[in-house]
């Protein structure tokens, strides 16, 4: 069999050949098989007449009979017991002349009352009772010749040894034994013993039907499992590949695989599961494509200031003039290189959390050394801010979220950092933690200035910044990296200005509680 064919072909036609392969093996070894349950039942069956030999000639011995036709036929009739269980035995002389029948005895049946009552009746007038050539000459025409068997088994080489013939004989099935009957060592004659048994046959019969049942139930299993195989998981995989291949060589999405999509088995699991990674993966090539568009853009904007300055400053001799293009340079540097900086990071960060193994992290735990490290930092700046932690409503219990350690450190720095920023001095932030609807809540709010726009959502935008007095200190990507790793806890994150008479930002976060 080729085997480059075996390995390219479908996994339908490897199952195909694998049990093709299995039924071969099977089915010689089933004939083996078959071919030697009739001779193991024949020779099982000519041990049988092997017994029956022996005792015969055991008796023939003792008795001391001559093996002459009157003197065999007597003992046929005097030893009938032995040969109840059997069709037929027959006494052959060293020539292969047949000298008793119990066939003959069968022919004669008011022999065997008188047998039972006489015991010593001449061999003359048993001879005439009997009739036994008219006998003989009957018997020969209603039953099949042995006489051919005899002459082969004498020619044989060593006569010790028995000859088992089986044959199929006027519509039934014979065994037939045939060995010598011996006295102190000297062959006497042939003793042949003939049965029916086709209940060999009927065995064999039965053996072979069963096997055969067994056959084909067997293949209408394979065959409806094929159909199986074939309708559910083969075809359902077909489809699948060439839906991969579609997107591989950017071909037009075909929607063969959506009918997979509501089955709840394995099948369903992987369509769904490769319907979300496709889905994922435009969502990223779209991410990127307009990601690095926007990049452009917000890189372009400096680069045009800076090369207008640049320009400007080859120009110009005045010393104020030329202070005023270095700074604005200087800013444009700062500007591009933290956009670099920050875009960077954010790729790093995604690359970095898709392959992290996430862990049970209780969130009360992480806020606490964040807000401490803040705190520490702020005690050293002139700003005078302070942040102060609550813990609402959960009365003893641990926060506990899934997610990566790190990464929710970074969530929680670049909201401080982004409240420290505008909040005026001597002011306070305040950082809540709860649970909100089966989710964990952390709140941060400050007393800055809150938000101006009226779709405060846009702030977590990319490159979005409503500080233009310094706008090369950001980016404008901190609050859009905070979204985006939150979403990758399967958490959200919302923006609001305080209520009431306090002013300030608000921002709320949400994620998954982990139990």
């Amino acid at each position: 069999m080729n085997l480059n064919f075996f390995s390219s072909s479908s996994i339908l036609k490897k199952f195909l050949i694998f049990n093709l392969i299995v039924f071969l093996v099977l089915g010689v070894f089933t004939f083996l098989y078959l071919n030697a349950i009739k001779p193991n039942l024949v020779k099982n069956r000519s041990k049988q007449h092997s017994k029956v030999i022996k005792n015969t000639s055991d008796h023939i011995s003792r008795l001391n009979v001559k093996f002459t036709k009157e003197s065999a036929i007597e003992f046929l009739l005097s030893t009938r017991f032995l040969f109840q269980n059997l069709d037929r035995v027959q006494l052959y002389d060293l020539n292969s002349n047949l000298l008793a029948d119990t066939d003959t005895l069968d022919l004669a049946q008011d022999v065997f009352v008188k047998s039972l009552e006489v015991q010593e009746t001449s061999i003359d007038k048993l001879d005439e009772s009997l009739n036994i050539n008219e006998n003989l000459d009957k018997v020969q025409s209603t039953t099949f010749n042995t006489e051919n068997y005899v002459k082969k088994y004498s020619k044989q080489k060593n006569v010790n040894d028995k000859l088992i013939i089986n044959e199929t004989i006027n519509n039934n099935f014979y065994v037939i034994t045939i060995n010598s009957v011996s006295t102190d060592g000297t062959s006497k004659g042939y003793i042949v013993v003939s049965e029916i048994a086709n209940d060999i046959l009927v065995a064999v019969d039965e053996r072979k039907n069963f096997i055969l049942r067994t056959v084909f139930s067997i293949a209408l299993v394979i065959f409806i499992f094929s159909v199986f195989l074939n309708k559910y998981i083969l075809k359902p995989i077909r489809s699948l590949v060439l839906y991969t291949k579609a997107i591989k060589e950017k071909d037009v999405k075909i929607g063969k695989h959506e009918k997979y999509l509501l089955r709840k088995d394995e099948v369903g699991q992987l369509s769904r599961s490769l319907n979300e990674m496709t889905e994922d993966f435009y969502k990223r090539i779209n991410l990127a494509e307009t990601f690095s568009s926007d990049l452009a853009h917000e890189i372009r904007n400096p680069l045009t200031s800076l090369k207008g300055a640049s320009e400007v400053l080859d120009n110009t001799s005045d010393s104020d003039k030329r202070k005023k293009l270095i700074k604005v340079i200087s800013h444009d540097v700062e500007r591009i290189e933290r956009l670099i900086t920050d875009y960077s990071q954010m790729l790093k960060d995604e690359a970095s959390l898709s392959r992290a193994k996430m862990t049970k992290i209780n969130l009360t735990n992480v806020v606490n050394s964040v807000v401490e490290d803040f705190n520490s930092d702020l005690i050293n700046s002139n700003k005078n801010i302070k942040i102060n932690v609550n813990h609402l409503n959960l009365n003893g219990s641990k926060l506990n979220v899934l997610g990566v350690e790190s990464k929710l450190e970074q969530i929680i720095a670049n909201l401080l950092d982004n409240a420290v920023s505008f909040s005026p001095f001597n002011s306070q932030i305040s950082v809540r933690c709860g649970i909100k609807k089966k989710e964990a809540q952390l709140i941060i709010e400050d007393e800055g200035p809150g938000f101006n726009e009226k779709n405060i959502d846009k702030i977590f935008n990319r490159f979005y910044s409503n500080r233009p007095e310094n706008f090369g200190e950001h980016s404008g990507l901190g609050l859009n990296i905070v979204k985006n790793i939150i979403e990758l806890h399967g958490g959200s994150i919302g923006a609001s200005n305080q209520l009431g008479s306090k002013k300030g930002a608000r921002i709320e976060v949400l994620l998954p509680i982990y139990k």
